[in-house]
């Protein structure tokens, strides 16, 4: 005996054929949702591919050449060099290696001193403007200024208050206040350090105190009022409240002033020029010096290499400690 299927009414097939009609369209709008942000994403992918990737993987190349003025012109042609570049710069015994290493010394303490520097006064200038009391907004604009000026003129106006003979440092430290017995020399000599720092901080200070305002923001008031009950003086408010508070705040503000300020090439290049002092010779500066002054590109970019290694693995450590800390904290 043969079974044959009934034949579909009309009104069960046009439910059928309403409900597939119904699934192209809404499988087709969820395709389009999830490939919108990646088709809105890629015109920046492209640029941070011609900005950034291409001009890294170039300079990858360049440090295992022997390129030199010779073969700027048509820098394919330069003679392989293997790790001779890096060689060369490790090297500690030799003048090159040396240089580097006592730039990178260097470096290491400029960076110390500012990135503390810098977190001290911001955290400390955040906790004093959370207070309401008359001239908070006119002080807040004042602080942001630095951060709000353009580099370059920032530190040109320092570049003149530091000179010898007309400049307002020494107008105010030796003709008014009698403070030195000779005009002192800011931009070159052991002093440069200090110029140096003083300028970088007075520029990076108002980055962390803008991060530390933003992170006040997220702690309760109701949390200091109870300690204040409780007989917490404004000491151990910031010590038990505010600083575990903002931890997660201080760990994404460290790694960034720490990498903005170990390549800080702008400040000490428009300060003294191409050629820094010895006790101002930052890596940047070092390493544009290595290649540009000397037309060693090869060394120059296998230095350029090596503190991108070095930067990685201290980033890729600090990421590792801070997360570690936080899992701690939180079980």
């Amino acid at each position: 005996m043969t079974l044959t299927a009934a034949p579909e009414t009309g009104e069960r097939a046009a439910r059928k054929n309403s409900s597939g009609a119904a699934r192209g369209p809404r499988r087709s709008g969820r395709l389009r949702r999830v490939g919108l942000p990646y088709l809105l994403l890629l015109p920046a992918l492209i640029l941070e591919l011609l900005v950034h990737l291409v001009p890294m993987v170039i300079g990858i190349v360049v440090s295992f050449k022997e390129l030199t003025q010779f073969y700027v012109r048509d820098w394919g042609t330069a003679p392989w060099a293997g790790f001779d570049n890096y060689s060369l710069a490790v090297d500690v015994n030799a003048p090159v290696g040396e240089a580097l290493l006592q730039s990178f010394a260097t470096t290491c303490l400029f960076t110390l001193f500012s990135v503390g520097l810098c977190w001290l006064l911001g955290t400390a200038a955040a906790i004093f403007m959370q207070e309401t009391f008359r001239g908070r907004g006119f002080l807040r604009t004042v602080f942001l200024v630095p951060y709000a000026l353009p580099v370059y003129a920032a530190v040109i106006t320092w570049a003149f208050m530091f000179q010898r003979d007309n400049g307002l440092v020494n107008h105010v430290l030796h003709d008014q206040l009698g403070l030195t017995d000779t005009p002192p020399f800011w931009l070159i000599g052991e002093n440069s350090f200090v110029t140096l720092l003083v300028v970088s901080v007075w520029k990076g200070w108002p980055f962390a105190f803008l991060i530390m305002m933003a992170g006040l923001q997220n702690i309760p008031r109701e949390i200091y009022e109870a300690a204040a009950l409780d007989g917490a003086g404004v000491w151990q408010q910031v010590r038990r409240i505010t600083l575990p508070s903002l931890r997660p705040v201080n760990q994404v503000l460290v790694l960034v002033l720490f990498l903005w300020t170990f390549n800080d090439f702008n400040t000490p290049f428009v300060l003294f020029g191409k050629a820094a002092p010895e006790a101002a010779d930052l890596i940047s500066l070092h390493i544009y010096q290595s290649s540009f002054q000397t037309w060693n590109f090869g060394a120059g970019s296998a230095m350029s290499v090596l503190l991108l290694l070095f930067l990685l693995v201290v980033t890729g450590a600090y990421l590792l400690l801070t997360s570690r800390g936080r899992k701690a904290t939180d079980a």
